[in-house]
């Protein structure tokens, strides 16, 4: 499953956004999957997860931590206490719980971004602005694939 582009959409009064039709086909494969929302760790905006990529990200954040030690059972309890299970309505849009809405600082316009096997929902004033400036993303991106290419 690869999520890939971007599309804007608008939020009705009651929260309520069509999610892409390039999205939803992407998801026909997997219809028994519910979907799993949480807002994202790192920036101010929300991840779909598709059940099966959660579950496998679920398993292996629970992998790397140690049940038995305190601090690593605060963190997964704030991953998975932090999360909505979501489903698409028949006409294809999902609602998003106000107070996700307010985690991500969304108010009614949104781009939804294809993260590969995620779906963000950013708000549509923030994702208008580039996320890296395009001289350094450049130049991050280079050096990424130099010391891949060296370790490799």
């Amino acid at each position: 499953m690869r999520f890939l582009g971007n599309s804007e959409a608008k939020l009705d009064t009651k929260g309520r956004v069509f999610l892409p039709s390039s999205f939803r086909k992407q998801l026909q494969g997997f219809a028994g999957d519910s979907l799993v929302l949480r807002k994202d760790i790192f920036q101010d905006c929300l991840v779909i997860y598709p059940e099966t990529v959660w579950n496998e990200q679920l398993q292996d954040l629970r992998s790397r931590l140690n049940r038995w030690n305190a601090r690593h059972q605060m963190i997964f309890r704030q991953f998975v206490s932090d999360v909505e299970i979501i489903t698409l309505d028949s006409n294809g849009r999902l609602l998003i719980p106000k107070r996700y809405l307010k985690l991500a600082n969304i108010a009614q316009e949104v781009r939804f971004i294809g993260m590969d096997d995620t779906i963000e929902i950013w708000s549509k004033e923030v994702a208008d602005q580039p996320f890296i400036a395009p001289d350094e993303f450049g130049k991050e991106l280079e050096s990424i694939v130099e010391r891949v290419d060296k370790e490799g």
